[in-house]
């Protein structure tokens, strides 16, 4: 499979974007690089005649792009997906620069594995929420005094820092390859509802908001990367504290 075959391993994931126009010109601004997969998350407007014409012949980019309610469902399958972000948030995770993105990326691909790019609301950006499903946030250096970037032109510089990756003399190595792949996004997602559901069952918080905890525990969980057999484990330790529990409070 190559990364721009129609079964891309590479797909660009616009959250919940207001204009249309600004989804033809990231179609077309991937297609120049060589890329096709878009997704769409709770678009405002699409398919829209705006959107057509900014994408200036990239028609096949926007007949194909996915369209999603929910942010989980678009990240289905991959293993590594890496936040655009203006400027710091809330959520702690690691901040890389584009080109080393791209280097992550495609050592993911060539492993194997699924990629998701996501770039945020034209006005307020990626959510914290939506950060925290990320395995790190890549920052564009632009200057500090007008660091903001039209949605379009993010995903230009993105897609061009993987274009000049590929055709480099030296891809990344793939790094050796585990027993099993990582599990995929919504994999850890369906495990985090467990988790935060277990916290909840076993009286953890105590009263106590249970955002940070939560926001820590992803960390924690998305460095680790496990696998299907890794997460059922910890879906049996899960469910038999949600049954001692249920026996305790039972019990009284």
């Amino acid at each position: 499979m190559t990364i721009d075959s129609p079964a891309n391993p590479l797909r660009f994931v616009l959250v919940r974007p207001s204009h249309p126009g600004n989804i033809g010109s990231a179609a077309r601004a991937i297609r120049t690089m060589g890329f096709e997969r878009l997704e769409l998350v709770a678009p405002a407007r699409f398919p829209d005649p705006e959107a057509t014409a900014m994408a200036a012949g990239a028609d096949a980019v926007l007949a194909r792009a996915g369209i999603h309610d929910g942010l989980v469902d678009s990240l289905a399958g991959c293993s590594l997906v890496l936040g655009l972000s203006a400027r710091r948030r809330g959520v702690q995770l690691p901040e890389i620069s584009p080109r080393a993105a791209a280097g992550q990326a495609l050592a993911a691909v060539a492993r194997g594995g699924q990629v998701a790019l996501l770039f945020g609301n034209e006005r307020s950006g990626l959510e914290n929420a939506e950060l925290a499903r990320c395995h790190a946030m890549v920052r564009i250096p632009s200057v500090d005094d007008f660091s903001s970037l039209n949605l379009a032109q993010a995903v230009q510089v993105m897609a061009y820092e993987l274009r000049v990756a590929m055709l480099g003399d030296e891809l990344p190595a793939a790094p050796p390859v585990p027993g099993e792949p990582p599990a995929d996004a919504a994999q850890m997602e369906r495990f985090y509802q467990h988790l935060a559901q277990t916290l909840d069952d076993i009286d953890f918080h105590k009263g106590r908001a249970a955002t940070t905890i939560l926001l820590r525990l992803r960390k924690l969980f998305q460095r680790a990367q496990p696998d299907n057999r890794e997460l059922r484990v910890l879906h049996g330790i899960l469910a038999d504290a949600q049954r001692m529990a249920g026996l305790a409070k039972g019990g009284k």
